[in-house]
């Protein structure tokens, strides 16, 4: 049975790739999946990479991400990228709030809000992670994460602007670690995600909202978990990286 929403695979290349080597990489992804159209393709480089590498997917099939942005618009910032100059080498989607950025640069749900909010009045697309800790899912607390997160980092968005938000839950637990929730595992959190979306807005709004399951997905897994009925695709670190993996995770998922 043929999905409602379009399912969406980005690969996040984090700190890795030159902009020789992020080249040679889309190079590779565009010759292995030019003829897909089922799955919307995403990459997205370092802030280094993506003038280059939005040259080179033009007239692909592919389309530019960026791992973070700023919330303001401009000033004095230092070190930080505004969404205008993400627009600039048209990039489609942003990473906000990705368990890193949380993790080690301490964002907060209302942080992740402003940028949602800010990368909307770009036309961009956020992608906005939710996600647990081991010790949270081990002591019960998934739900109560997840869901405080996601009303936390949504705050402020219009109905409107929700649907044109993609969900990715990575459990963190599962990034980088070898270890990956099951599909079950992965389909009940998006079924509770997309309950509290019905909850928080409308059923028209849960029903439309794309949730990308991240975390250790790999060629060997991702049909399993994407064929799951509320697993909408995949945010890919690691394996992101290499033609072969990211190419076979999506022609795997059709």
């Amino acid at each position: 049975m043929e999905k409602e929403r379009k399912l969406i695979v980005a690969g996040n290349w984090k700190m890795n790739k030159t902009v020789a080597e992020g080249l040679d990489l889309v190079s590779g992804l565009k010759r292995e999946l030019a003829n897909i159209k089922e799955i919307d393709i995403v990459v997205c480089p370092p802030f280094t990479a993506l003038a280059d590498v939005s040259r080179a997917i033009l007239d692909s099939n592919i389309r530019l991400g960026a791992q973070n942005m700023s919330e303001q618009n401009f000033g004095a910032f230092t070190g930080e990228i505004a969404a205008g100059m993400l627009k600039e080498f048209s990039v489609r989607y942003v990473i906000l709030g990705h368990s890193e950025r949380r993790q080690f640069y301490r964002e907060t749900d209302a942080l992740v809000a402003k940028k949602a909010i800010a990368a909307h009045a770009a036309s961009l697309k956020p992608i906005v992670c939710v996600g647990e800790l081991l010790e949270e899912r081990e002591g019960n607390k998934t739900e109560e994460v997840v869901a405080r997160q996601l009303k936390g980092s949504l705050a402020g968005l219009t109905k409107s602007q929700v649907e044109e938000t993609i969900i990715a839950y990575e459990p963190v637990w599962a990034i980088g670690t070898g270890r990956n929730a099951t599909p079950q595992q992965a389909q009940d959190v998006h079924a509770f995600i997309r309950k509290q979306l019905t909850s928080l807005y409308d059923e028209n709004v849960a029903r439309r909202v794309r949730i990308q399951y991240g975390g250790s997905v790999k060629a060997s897994n991702a049909r399993e978990l994407l064929k799951q009925a509320d697993v909408d695709g995949a945010l890919v670190g690691g394996a992101s990286l290499e033609i072969r993996g990211f190419s076979d995770i999506i022609k795997n998922s059709i």
